[in-house]
């Protein structure tokens, strides 16, 4: 029997995985707020919460090794694209758009946005990054709709990647 090593991930890797956590809760406010996202983002970087020392300093450090270039991309190019990633995701849902968890609908469009604007992304890490952020922030299964959804869209917008894949 053999044991499968874990790999720590690169600075860049968690960069990459920061830049995604603050995207998620950004658009997760935006949808909560309706404020723009540009105000959103503004009162993001700007305000730290302090309710909690253990909060904070987690705040501090995912602002401090985040991507803030991919940060902002992912933030602002979901908001601009909602309406094209809302009608990719819709016909894949059991349920209305706006019915879904807003930590999952955030996180969904976010995945769509990655698998039809970044296909420098493989849509593997894409799923994979949906499902994790979905584990740390959303409902106590939600991550297993988001892996669902996120594969089907996978599916659909990167067909070559996916059947080449399964090979």
């Amino acid at each position: 029997m053999s044991e499968r090593r874990e790999r720590k991930p690169s600075a860049a890797q968690q960069a990459r995985r920061a830049s995604r956590e603050l995207a998620v809760q950004g658009l997760y406010q935006w949808q909560m707020t309706g404020k723009s996202i540009t105000a959103v983002e503004a009162e993001f970087r700007s305000q730290l919460p302090d309710d909690d020392m253990e909060e904070h300093e987690n705040w501090v450090k995912v602002m401090e090794i985040a991507d803030q270039a991919l940060f902002h991309e992912l933030l602002h190019n979901t908001v601009r694209y909602k309406a094209e990633l809302d009608a990719a995701i819709a016909p894949l849902l059991d349920r209305r758009l706006m019915d879904l968890d807003g930590v999952e609908l955030a996180i969904l469009r976010l995945g769509a946005y990655e698998l039809s604007r970044r296909m420098e992304v493989p849509y593997r890490a894409v799923i994979n990054e949906g499902v994790e952020l979905a584990k740390s922030f959303g409902a106590t299964d939600g991550h297993k709709y988001v892996n669902g959804i996120l594969d089907k869209l996978a599916s659909r917008l990167r067909s070559a990647e996916v059947s080449a894949r399964r090979r």
